[in-house]
């Protein structure tokens, strides 16, 4: 499963309960996300500003991820069920929401920013973060993500937990088990299959090093192509379109945490550095519209875990 610049480029990943991420928070530029440190957590939600939304905890690392529109926007530390206490694992939705909830269970012990995902106890909410599973089957999360992720979900969204300790680079929200059927197709091929998705809005990914753009609509990939840059790309960046007039395409760059903000439109020379075949740039042409984004980064998306591990970004505020 693998596979964004600037003509037109997000992500998916052919379900394995597994994820990836792309973010923000405490902690140097390019910090992976092993290495976060009990309480911390990345959200850079403005890389996908709309789109249908899913959740992947991972029981084994101890991590909770977050994806808008195929794209990782956020990931956190957690702390799930302990011993005799174990968090289920599978796919939920969440049943309900409540910002000041207090356990039913378990002494009215707050828990903010409850998000429930069964009847019998089971939610996503903030609470303490030791670095090890200490709840009584919840998944804990920070307060500020917890409180930021209450802002982007909504009843019935999917919750995946999974004891997988390995994450893929991008994760799904379209159907979790739907492959395409020329996957295996020749690395150099391109496909295009816009009725997967007919509508949504529009997110581009690709990869320098797997050398692969995917596109992805309401959250699910419609295309998928070889793509030639010809120079080096060293850090994440991101872009979304503002407009298409007579003139052409006109993106603007993102300003993504823990890299300094650089104002301005992508020049003609910039877009002019991506290849891609012919047939694939003109179907995305097409299909593309004002407020589509593109995220470009540098390591392979590959869910095979052969790759290099996505790094994920910083911001200055504390999560």
């Amino acid at each position: 499963m693998n596979r964004l610049l600037l003509i037109a480029v997000a992500a998916e990943v052919a379900f394995q309960p597994c994820v990836a991420v792309v973010a923000a928070v405490p902690a140097p530029t390019g910090k992976r996300m092993e290495q976060l440190k009990p309480g911390e957590s990345f959200w850079a939600p403005q890389v996908a500003p709309a789109g249908p939304v899913i959740v992947i905890v991972s029981l084994a690392a101890q991590r909770a991820y977050v994806y808008r529109n195929g794209i990782p926007i956020g990931v956190t530390t957690v702390s799930t069920g302990k011993p005799g206490h174990e968090t289920p694992t599978g796919v939920f939705t969440i049943l309900q929401k409540a910002k000041d909830h207090k356990s039913n269970l378990y002494s009215s012990a707050p828990m903010p920013f409850m998000q429930r995902l069964t009847w019998d106890g089971i939610a996503l909410h903030a609470g303490n973060l030791p670095g090890y599973p200490a709840s009584h089957g919840c998944v804990r999360l920070p307060l500020a993500f917890a409180r930021a992720l209450f802002g982007v979900t909504q009843l019935g969204l999917t919750v995946v937990i999974t004891d997988q300790p390995n994450v893929p680079e991008i994760a799904p929200t379209g159907p979790l088990l739907a492959p395409l059927e020329d996957r295996h197709a020749s690395p150099t091929a391109y496909h295009w299959r816009p009725e997967r998705a007919p509508n949504g809005p529009i997110s581009v990914l690709i990869s320098a090093k797997d050398k692969r753009i995917i596109v992805l609509r309401d959250g699910v990939e419609i295309g998928s192509s070889e793509v030639r840059i010809d120079e080096p790309v060293d850090q994440t960046s991101a872009y979304t379109l503002g407009s298409i007039d007579e003139a052409g395409v006109h993106w603007l760059r993102l300003a993504l945490p823990g890299q300094p903000f650089t104002d301005g439109e992508v020049s003609e020379a910039e877009r002019g550095r991506v290849h891609l075949p012919e047939g694939f740039r003109s179907r995305l042409a097409e299909a593309l519209q004002p407020g589509a984004t593109l995220l470009v980064l540098r390591e392979s998306i590959a869910s095979s875990g052969t790759g290099a591990k996505l790094r994920v970004l910083e911001s200055d505020d504390s999560r």
